[in-house]
């Protein structure tokens, strides 16, 4: 396997393709600021606004198809997305699951920072690479390229713009896989429904131009009446 998404991996994409990369809409556990990891909990009120209005932004990019994490919170943003934009449901792939957060699961920032004080000084520093039971970097990373891979099969297939919905550790990794980064540090912001849009297109022979487009971009809500 290539070890990173980087010119040479995309360099088998033969039309201009972006690809959506979309955190889910605001969870009931993000609004009680728990650590989720594999946890699995729905949307709430928010968060099913949150989705609709990332379907509205994603149905005037022209998606054709869509792809998520199994997860609950992941899976029905990206099908109340879909159904905005006309489209079949979500693909559902384990790929694209949050990262598991070990110890810390279920919860709160309070609560882990009380309960594990010297493991939560260490996450601070070196995210969750200190948190026992927590997935590892090189693990992630090589989920990250396998992710990439089925996405890249998608634009392989000839769609040329892609959405897929996950969640904000794991999109850390999709992002870094393609600088090669293999650590955690230094973190970007991924807020619900935030999305990354990476435009690949058909370089010289053996490589791909890549750019990264939006970074957390969000979506307007719809304006109230």
């Amino acid at each position: 396997m290539n070890q990173i998404a980087d010119s040479a991996f995309f360099s088998t994409i033969t039309a201009p393709t972006r690809f959506f990369i979309v955190r889910h809409g605001q969870s009931e556990g993000n609004a009680q600021r728990r650590f989720q990891g594999r946890l699995d909990l729905p949307l709430d009120e928010l968060g099913r606004s949150q989705a609709t209005a990332v379907g509205r932004w994603l149905a005037a990019q022209g998606i054709e198809t869509i792809l998520s994490s199994p997860l609950v919170r992941a899976a029905e943003t990206a099908s109340l997305a879909a159904s905005v934009c006309g489209l079949a449901a979500p693909r559902l792939d384990g790929l694209l699951s949050e990262i598991d957060t070990g110890i810390f699961t279920g919860q709160s920032f309070a609560e882990s920072r009380q309960s594990h004080p010297e493991v939560f000084a260490a996450f601070e520093g070196q995210s969750w690479e200190a948190v026992p039971g927590a997935e590892k970097s090189g693990a992630l990373y090589e989920r990250a390229m396998s992710a990439w891979q089925l996405l890249r099969a998608e634009a392989e297939s000839g769609k040329r713009a892609i959405a897929c919905f996950s969640h904000g550790g794991f999109i850390q990794w999709l992002v870094r896989s393609t600088f090669g980064c293999r650590t955690w540090m230094p973190l970007f912001s991924t807020a619900n429904c935030g999305i990354f849009e990476l435009l690949v297109e058909p370089g010289s022979p053996g490589s791909a131009y890549m750019h990264w487009r939006h970074l957390n971009h969000q979506a307007p809500q719809q304006p109230s009446s």
